[in-house]
C-alpha cells in the first residue's frame, strides 16, 4: 500500500535537513516506506544497511570508511541498534555528499545520541501503522485488526490475531532488551495487561504500583519504555485560565487497537461488540484516528476536564483553531451539558461529537455529530 504523504513529508525534510529519522514502531511500515522512495530518489544511488543483518552490522563496525565512500541515498534501518553511529553521520552529514535515511523503533527521546549529536541536521518523521487516513483503509477492520500492515492485511481474522500475539511476544523478549532495557519480559508484560483495565482512564501511577507490588517510580519508567516504543499514548491536560478546579492527571490510551484486543484475548468484530467496555475501546480507538488525520504533533493534543465533571476527550489546536471532541459509540448521538461547557469554557471554534455512524448531523447551532469515516476522509481530500 502507497502512502503518498509521508513520502512527500521526507522529501520535505531533505530539501531542509541531510538527515532525515523515519521513528515509528517495529512493523509500522517504516523499510517499505524507505524502499518506495528510494525507487523515486532523484539521485539514482540508493544504499541500504538494515542493522539486523549480520553483514550490513559488520560493514558498519567502521562506518566512516564504509559510509565516506557512498553518493546519493543511504538508508540505514533498526539505527537504535547501533547508537555510535550518530557522531559518524554528524560528520558524514555536514560534507553533504549524501542524503541520510535513518529508520528507528523508538522514539527521539529514546534515541538521545540523533537529537543530542545531530542538532540542526536532522528532522523526524513519525510513521504510525496504517489510518482510516490511508487511501483503502476500512473502519471495521482497523478497529478489529489494528493498524500494522501484516495485521490487517492477514487473510483470516485468526491469521490476524496469531500475528499479534507473535508481535507482541518478540517485543517483549527481543525488542525492548536490544534498546538496552534489563525488564523480565513477563514482567512487563504483566504490567502492560494491567494498563488494558485503564485505558482510557485517568493515570493513577500509585494504584498500579500497589497492583503490581513495585515502585512508583519503576511505573513511570516501564509507561516510558511503551510510549517511547509507540505502544501507548499518555495524553496530557490541558489547562484554562478559568476559576474552576482541573484535572491536571494524563490519560492513557492504547495507540493500536489491535494491540489492545489482543492483550484482552478479543479475537473478532463480534466478540468486540460484546465486550463490556467496548465505548472506551471506540474512544481510543478513533481519538488515535483524528490524531493520525490531523497529523497532530504533541504539542497540539490535550484532553480537559474539571473536577466538577465537565470534560472533554480530545481538544486539539490546528492552524490557529481550537477543535474539541467526543467520542461516543451510539447510534443516537446526543448533545451533553458538559459539551456546552466546553464550549464556553475554552471557547472552541467547533465540537464535533465523533460516532461509529456514516451520517452527519447538526446538533446545535455549534456541535455537529460526524462520521468517524467521514471526517477523515475530509482531511484527507484538503491535503
Amino acid at each position: 500500500m502507497k502512502r503518498p504523504f509521508f513520502l512527500s513529508k521526507i522529501k520535505q525534510q531533505f530539501r531542509v535537513h541531510p538527515v532525515c529519522a523515519l521513528l515509528g514502531p517495529r512493523q509500522a511500515g517504516k523499510t517499505t516506506l524507505a524502499r518506495q522512495f528510494g525507487a523515486e530518489y532523484e539521485r539514482q544511488q540508493v544504499h541500504y544497511f538494515d542493522l539486523e543483518i549480520a553483514e550490513d552490522w559488520g560493514a558498519l563496525q567502521q562506518p566512516l570508511h564504509t559510509l565516506s565512500q557512498l553518493r546519493g541515498l543511504i538508508v540505514i534501518d533498526e539505527i537504535q541498534r547501533l547508537p555510535e553511529l550518530f557522531p559518524t553521520l554528524r560528520v558524514l552529514a555536514d560534507r553533504n555528499e549524501a542524503h541520510f535515511l535513518i529508520l528507528g523503533s523508538a522514539s527521539r527521546d529514546l534515541i538521545k545520541q540523533s537529537s543530542e549529536t545531530l542538532a540542526g541536521r536532522i528532522g523526524y518523521i513519525e510513521l504510525p501503522p496504517f489510518s482510516l487516513f490511508e487511501e483503502g483503509t476500512e473502519q471495521q477492520s482497523l478497529l478489529t485488526r489494528g493498524g500494522f500492515p501484516r495485521s490487517y492485511l492477514a487473510e483470516l481474522e485468526t491469521d490476524s490475531f496469531l500475528w499479534r500475539s507473535a508481535y507482541i511476544q518478540t517485543f517483549l523478549e527481543r525488542d525492548i532488551p536490544q534498546l538496552g532495557f534489563s525488564i523480565p519480559a513477563i514482567t512487563l508484560k504483566r504490567f502492560w495487561m494491567m494498563l488494558t483495565y485503564v485505558h482510557g482512564q485517568l493515570l493513577n501511577r500509585q494504584a498500579l504500583a500497589t497492583s503490581m507490588g513495585i515502585s512508583s517510580h519503576n511505573v513511570s519508567h516501564y509507561l516510558d519504555i511503551l510510549a517511547g516504543t509507540f505502544m501507548m499514548r499518555l495524553l496530557p491536560p490541558w489547562f484554562e485560565n478559568i476559576k474552576k478546579r482541573q484535572t491536571k492527571t494524563p490519560k492513557l490510551y492504547f495507540r493500536d487497537s489491535g494491540i489492545l484486543l489482543n492483550l484482552l484475548g478479543i479475537k473478532d468484530h463480534q466478540a468486540l461488540l460484546h465486550y463490556p467496555h467496548l465505548g472506551a475501546i471506540w474512544e481510543g480507538y478513533a481519538l488515535e484516528q483524528i490524531i493520525q488525520a490531523y497529523h497532530a504533533a504533541p504539542e497540539e493534543i490535550f484532553f480537559w476536564r474539571t473536577q466538577q465533571g465537565a470534560e472533554l476527550d480530545l481538544l486539539v489546536f490546528k492552524d490557529q483553531q481550537r477543535i474539541g471532541f467526543e467520542f461516543k459509540f451510539t447510534e443516537k448521538p446526543s448533545v451533553s451539558k458538559s459539551m456546552h461547557i466546553a464550549i464556553e469554557d475554552l471557547k472552541l471554534d467547533q465540537l464535533l461529537l465523533i460516532y461509529p455512524g456514516q451520517r452527519d448531523i447538526q446538533l446545535t447551532s455549534r456541535i455537529t455529530a460526524k462520521g468517524l469515516t467521514n471526517v477523515v476522509r475530509n482531511l484527507q481530500n484538503e491535503q
